[in-house]
């Protein structure tokens, strides 16, 4: 990781996102919450030498890419670059399949699972995405359960915040099992 990384917190339509960036790559993201101070708290213990930046850039461009995505542009992010050096190499396998999901569409875990060439792997994608320190740039929530149903979501917001980024994009997951609420 660079010794000297920036953060951004920046509005969206769906509440703050985080960004946290060096000259290179993006090192972090935050899905959006109502809670900038929380954003700020997850800077300082994930990131602690990083300081508050205006995003130059390739860190500009996700910043204007994640905007635009949550108010409905269908902008992949593909080109963002990302600091992958502290990511498990499944995980990043994981990673590489879920940015490939243009917005608006949706994977099933047991689809990334078969593209990676491990059909039997639904769980080990989820728990990779579950530790998704990219979202929504790796978007993971375009990933449901078998059947479309929501699956987990354990970024801020929840179950509520996959369905709201979702219907943003276009995309619809099934109603609600009985526990996902």
């Amino acid at each position: 990781m660079t010794a000297r990384c920036g953060f951004a917190v920046f509005e969206t339509r769906l509440g703050v996102c985080g960004l946290v960036f060096s000259a290179e790559a993006v090192l972090g993201c935050r899905l959006p919450t109502d809670d900038a101070g929380e954003l700020r708290s997850w800077v300082r213990s994930a990131f602690p030498e990083a300081v508050k930046r205006v995003p130059e850039g390739h860190a500009a461009r996700a910043v204007a890419g994640i905007t635009a995505l949550l108010r409905g542009e269908h902008d992949p992010l593909a080109d963002v670059p990302l600091d992958t050096s502290g990511v498990p190499p499944f995980h990043r396998r994981v990673y590489d399949v879920v940015r490939t999901i243009a917005p608006g569409h949706t994977r099933t875990y047991g689809e990334v699972a078969e593209a990676l060439g491990e059909p039997g792997a639904a769980r080990a994608v989820g728990r990779a995405l579950g530790a998704n320190p990219f979202a929504p740039v790796v978007p993971c929530h375009r990933v449901l359960a078998a059947g479309g149903g929501t699956g987990g979501f354990s970024a801020p917001g929840g179950v509520p915040m996959k369905r709201r980024m979702l219907l943003a994009e276009g995309a619809h997951a099934a109603q609600p099992a009985l526990f996902d609420c």
